[in-house]
């Protein structure tokens, strides 16, 4: 049998470090740690920071439940690496209150009763914020008429359950979570 059949002339394969350093600033915290390259933000907020509002649902950024905002834009962090955002800005529902006070949008979906098992509910307010800003900032969706998409877009049902569409809610409460959205927007 010859040696390179038994590899005696195979130079040993290089070592990769499959880790990272980086800095996040988590709902205005900086800190900077080291995470495997294939963590996800998802992964990286519950099982890092302790941070369990948003959740895993369908892995594969269909349901909506684990968004969250990176550098203020609605984000399905599932299908995010986090090695990728070093430097980022997250926030997620822990870090949309004011201490004691809720978000308006928090607050909204307790007073209109816009939710029922609460499983998607972090991930519809963390849209619903990201998806305000992206109407105030001229951002059309399918349903905006053409003339609307040259500054902030009006909100109106059609308008709210279009951009809110990707994220689902088994239990049914759409109708409530799009009266919590436009209560805010009044």
């Amino acid at each position: 049998m010859d040696s390179l059949a038994l590899g005696a002339d195979l130079e040993p394969e290089p070592v990769v470090d499959e880790h990272s350093t980086v800095t996040l600033f988590v709902n205005g915290e900086e800190t900077t740690l080291t995470v495997d390259h294939r963590a996800t933000v998802l992964e990286t907020l519950r099982e890092r920071f302790g941070l369990t509002g948003a959740k895993k649902g369908c892995d594969h950024g269909q349901c909506g439940a684990c968004t969250v905002l990176v550098d203020r834009r609605r984000i399905n962090s599932c299908l995010l690496l986090a090695v990728t955002q070093d430097g980022a800005t997250i926030t997620t529902v822990e870090g949309l209150a004011d201490g004691e006070s809720l978000h308006p949008l928090q607050q909204a979906f307790v007073e209109r009763d816009a939710l029922q098992c609460g499983f998607c509910t972090p991930g519809q307010i963390c849209s619903a914020v990201g998806m305000l800003r992206e109407a105030a900032d001229g951002h059309p969706s399918h349903v905006t008429e053409p003339d609307a998409a040259t500054g902030p877009v009006a909100l109106d049902a059609d308008e709210i359950r279009e951009r809110m569409s990707g994220n689902l809610c088994r239990c049914g409460a759409y109708p409530r979570i799009v009266e919590a959205i436009e209560e805010v927007i009044e």
